[in-house]
């Protein structure tokens, strides 16, 4: 089964949801047969050699001056024609903003369905079978694709990429794809990226989110505070994000950013059931908060029940000192 990657880029450097999606492939490949080859859209196939260390066998590359930024009618036709050209039986993306926006104009291309935020893949009978969360995360479901290719997008931080091998270079080959770019129907004109050097959420190996508890923006302090002695990113809560005391690009749930890190701690958060959908497959959940009946400990694998006010700095203080 010849199986087909996107790689995402971001300022002419992979991004690591791109090779998390390798890695699954090369897993994929392994009991499914067949090549794992890549697909890159971008302004210049620089450096993109190397993915053969991550698992492509071989990267095709769309090359356009319009490419430097994400050009989504440019980017479906380039990916949509790799498809077709490798005899790809299953297209991979991650669920970026930019995989979510990219992956439904390809399958509108190809005319098949999609699985889009994928937890896992396995194959069954020599068939692809995908797992989602549906219902805001309270329940998941099994996908079957009846049409090829299959195409699905994964959840980033749930796929591990594969171990480097290092030296392993990729074949680089030119891609023939037909798009006009005199007659585009949007452009990107430029891009903000979010304040203070963080990690982007959904990249994060380690998240910090605040809510309600915290009382005001001016108590998010003790929020960074913690992020900064833990390494982490810093999260919020769509009350607080409603009430304008962070960015919307802060906050986690079913109507902001869906996350799977390493650890995640909710502070001062009650766990309504839109911020667990966004963030219920962390690896390990810590929860602090002074109600013991609050939904957040129905999820978290450590529980604190206490004045975040007091447990917070002391926590904070204690990670300093082990650092």
């Amino acid at each position: 089964m010849s199986i087909l990657v996107f790689i995402e880029q971001r300022d002419g450097k992979v991004r690591s949801v791109a090779r998390e999606a390798l890695g699954e492939a090369k897993r994929l490949a392994a009991s499914l047969g067949g090549p794992v080859t890549a697909v890159c859209c971008g302004a210049s196939a620089d450096g993109l050699a190397s993915l053969g260390e991550a698992g492509a066998e071989k990267v095709l590359t769309a090359t356009h001056e319009a490419f430097a930024r994400y050009e989504g009618a440019g980017y479906a036709a380039a990916v949509a024609a790799a498809a077709k050209a490798t005899g790809a039986k299953l297209v991979l993306f991650a669920a970026s903003s930019i995989g979510k926006d990219l992956a439904p104009r390809v399958a509108a291309k190809l005319g098949v369905g999609l699985a889009a935020d994928c937890t896992s893949l396995e194959a069954a009978g020599g068939k692809l079978v995908a797992r989602r969360p549906v219902m805001a995360g309270k329940a998941f479901e099994r996908v079957g694709f009846p049409s090829s290719p299959a195409m699905a997008t994964l959840r980033p931080k749930v796929f591990a990429p594969s171990p480097p091998e290092s030296g392993k270079s990729a074949t680089v080959e030119a891609l023939a794809f037909d798009w006009d770019a005199s007659k585009p129907r949007a452009v990107v004109t430029g891009t903000t990226g979010a304040s203070g050097g963080r990690p982007d959420l959904t990249e994060s190996e380690i998240i910090v989110s605040g809510g309600r508890g915290l009382k005001g923006p001016e108590n998010f302090s003790l929020v960074e505070q913690l992020a900064d002695a833990l390494g982490a990113t810093v999260g919020a809560s769509r009350a607080v994000v409603d009430a304008g005391w962070r960015p919307h690009g802060d906050q986690v749930g079913q109507t902001g950013k869906t996350v799977s890190p390493k650890l995640y701690v909710a502070v001062g958060i009650s766990g309504a059931i839109q911020h667990l959908a966004g963030m219920s497959s962390s690896r390990c959940i810590v929860a602090i908060n002074k109600d013991p009946d609050a939904p957040i400990f129905k999820v978290a694998d450590y529980g604190v029940v206490g004045d975040l006010f007091e447990v917070v700095p002391a926590l904070t203080e204690a990670i300093k000192k082990l650092h």
